[in-house]
């Protein structure tokens, strides 16, 4: 009964306007109405019949003086929303009571995005209304990521077969959410072949034509389109509208086939034939509407109704218009813009959508409230969304919809959803297991809490006591032939070095800083170079006391106490310079190396000028060459001398000490050079120590009676050594 609810819509308008003293007073409109039948044809048909002739047209009370030629023509409800229409120069003399496609098309191409459907599926009517308006859909939902699977088109009229492959396009298909711009009488078709498929569970968003069409929604016999959301246009109210169209008795005027027809389908009975043919139900030209609930008594289509009253009232007042102001004027000068809400807030600021839920009975309200978190909402997807800590690669050959979540490398993050790209961390940062935050990178130094720091500095205050020790027993003993013997004075002030030696590998231990940086280097090298002196003033000492015994030779007045600490001091100085000039011109400096480790930072002191730290170790090197140089030329001199020979051990030590150094020093990374450093230090320590003072120290507490002047100046070497 669309169509003739249509009409009636046409012919309640014009009753008004005619029964009006205000618009367009003592002038009739006529009107003829043409049942198109749905077809496209025919109603170009009808048309061009009616701009291109005159004809006598009928008015409802009084009949025209004269012919008259066709002012206006109320066209086809459905597809008037095609923007194509919109282009004046092709269509300069259409107008319309309702919105273009053009909005309708953004606004579904929104509403799919409002519920993240990325992955959908388009059918449209194959005419200018399905194809203009998917396009536009197609156009704004790519710029909105949504991505299509399929789009098809098909009409009515199409062969099976073609209407088939689109059912297998669609079973074939992955995405759950199908966009259908088309008619009525296509979406029936495509019902059918759903319900003959048993297809459900589909999630359909639609268009005005048939969303909230009654006729649609009671074909739906196997709950099709259950849940399906579309945009709708604004409820209206028509006042009297409803009493004019269920007052069907005035149509009861001619037995027409019309009629006949009308009123057999609205109460679903048959008129009495000629003859004796058998009837369930006869009809009698008086039946009520009273309780009749069909197609024809349901109101929900007013909205379509308002449109075509306002039409009508449209040209109405443009034709008022032309004969008040008694000229000529455009046919299309009045305009009438209609513009309805897609979504909007109300008063209580909560959402609300044109949309209708279309199960067997369709919903009666146009504007519905709905809280969406309480209802699961269907997911149509191509790939799930690609969480923190990951990137999206697209697919070889498919829509950018369609994605693989690659994890982010080491090193590199993503801290939102469908992150197209890695972010590196700054140096100091590394990312956590998840991938999805930078976190600071720990910092590794050699540390007094840890087991090899700890082990070091009880190794270090181990040989600091050890030291402290000696020099004791050497003070105690220091009247003894054996302590004035060896240059007493310089083996308290070798056991003084020894001492600082020992301490000075503390300042390795630890977080490097600027002053740590600066004390360990120089404070090592110096007293290493106080203490390697002394060596060398006692084997110096050696010489010359061997060298004094010999006939005519004095030699000891060349090297007496004065010279011995003379060269001590020269020696020392010569190193306090060379730190001097390094810490001047490019000193120690704590620094962060990060190439060690990916996901740590070793914290160390950076040498500064290279070249200075190799002359401190380099002038160190030099003196224990000398040293050992001296010490084994005088292995073999008498045997009261024999110091020369511990000397001569120490020294062998300290070099093989130090020559190992230089390449485990070179490879080992981060702290662990640090700890070879340190190893060095106290290893070439404990060697001068345990060389040279250990046996004297063996004699002086176990040996006492080889500490005698005698002994000293004997032949031989006593056993107890």
């Amino acid at each position: 009964f669309r169509e003739f609810q249509l009409a009636q819509a046409m012919r309640f308008a014009i009753e008004e306007i005619n029964n009006s003293s205000d618009l367009l007073p003592e002038i009739f409109l006529g009107y003829k109405i043409y049942d198109t039948c749905g077809s496209n044809a025919r109603s170009v048909q009808v048309a061009l019949a009616l701009l291109n002739s005159n004809e006598n047209v009928s008015a409802p009370s009084k009949a025209c003086s004269r012919p008259a030629q066709v002012q206006a023509i109320m066209g086809e409800a459905h597809f008037a929303t095609c923007a194509c229409l919109s282009d004046k120069t092709k269509y300069p003399s259409f107008l319309r009571t309702i919105p273009s496609d053009h909005y309708q098309s953004r606004a579904l191409a929104h509403l799919v995005k409002h519920f993240d459907w990325t992955w959908v599926g388009a059918v449209r009517t194959n005419d200018d209304y399905g194809n203009n308006g998917m396009a536009t859909f197609i156009e704004n939902a790519q710029q909105l990521g949504i991505c299509l699977e399929y789009s098809v088109a098909f009409f009515r009229t199409d062969p099976i077969e073609k209407i088939q492959n689109i059912i297998d396009v669609i079973k074939a298909s992955t995405s759950k959410v199908i966009v259908a711009f088309l008619s009525q009488a296509d979406m029936d078709v495509i019902i059918h072949h759903f319900s003959k498929h048993n297809l459900t569970g589909y999630q359909w968003v639609g268009t005005e034509a048939w969303i909230f069409d009654f006729q649609t929604a009671a074909g739906d016999k196997n709950h099709i389109l259950d849940g399906a959301i579309g945009l709708s246009i604004p409820k209206a109210h028509i006042s009297g509208f409803r009493e004019f169209m269920l007052d069907v008795k005035p149509l009861n005027v001619s037995k027409s086939d019309f009629f006949t027809e009308f009123w057999e389908a609205l109460f679903s009975c048959k008129f009495k034939q000629s003859g004796s043919e058998e009837i369930q139900k006869e009809c009698t030209g008086h039946e009520d509407l009273t309780g009749v609930q069909n197609t024809f008594t349901d109101m929900s289509l007013m909205p379509i109704f308002n449109n075509m009253y306002k039409g009508v009232y449209a040209v109405a007042h443009a034709l008022h218009n032309i004969l008040r102001c008694n000229k000529t004027l455009d046919r299309y000068s009045k305009l009438l813009f209609i513009y309805f809400a897609i979504k909007h807030k109300n008063q209580r600021n909560k959402n609300v959508f044109m949309f209708l839920h279309l199960t067997q009975y369709i919903c009666k309200v146009y504007v519905c409230f709905i809280d969406f978190t309480a209802h699961a909402v269907p997911v149509s997807v191509c790939s799930e969304r690609c969480p923190p800590g990951t990137r999206k690669v697209l697919q070889k050959g498919k829509p950018v919809c369609c994605y693989d979540c690659i994890r982010c490398a080491e090193g590199e993050i993503s801290n939102i959803t469908d992150s197209i790209t890695c972010v590196r961390c700054p140096p100091e940062f590394w990312s956590n297991e998840r991938r999805d935050t930078c976190v600071t990178k720990e910092n590794i130094f050699l540390s007094y809490e840890e087991i090899m720091g700890a082990l070091l500095t009880a190794a270090s205050l181990f040989g600091t006591c050890l030291t402290a020790a000696v020099a004791f027993i050497f003070i105690r003993h220091r009247k003894t032939p054996l302590v004035r013997a060896n240059n007493s004075e310089l083996s308290f002030l070798l056991l003084f070095s020894l001492t600082l030696c020992f301490l000075c590998s503390l300042t390795f231990i630890g977080r490097p800083s600027e002053w740590s940086c600066m004390l360990r280097h120089t404070a090592f090298g110096i007293t290493f170079v106080l203490c390697i002196s002394c060596v060398l003033g006692k084997t110096m000492v050696v010489l010359m006391a061997f060298k004094a015994t010999l006939p005519g030779k004095n030699v000891m007045k060349w090297f007496g106490p004065t010279q011995q600490r003379l060269s001590v001091l020269g020696f020392t100085l010569i190193q306090v310079i060379i730190c001097i000039l390094w810490l001047t011109i490019s000193p120690p400096f704590p620094s962060k190396n990060f190439k060690e480790y990916k996901d740590k930072i070793i914290l160390e002191c950076s040498l500064g000028s290279a070249v200075g730290f190799w002359s401190v170790l380099g002038y160190i090197g030099l003196l224990a060459v000398f040293c050992f140089v001296f010490a084994f030329l005088a292995r073999k001199l008498p045997d009261n001398f024999n110091e020369a020979k511990f000397i001569t051990f120490s020294m062998l030590i300290f070099c093989a000490v130090w020559i190992t150094f230089i390449p485990a020093y070179v490879s080992s990374p981060g702290k662990f050079s640090v700890a070879v450093e340190i190893f060095a230090i106290l290893a070439s320590s404990f060697g001068l120590l345990i060389c040279i003072f250990i046996p004297k120290c063996y004699i002086m507490l176990l040996k006492p009676e080889n500490n005698t002047k005698k002994n000293m100046m004997g032949k031989g070497t006593p056993k107890s050594f």
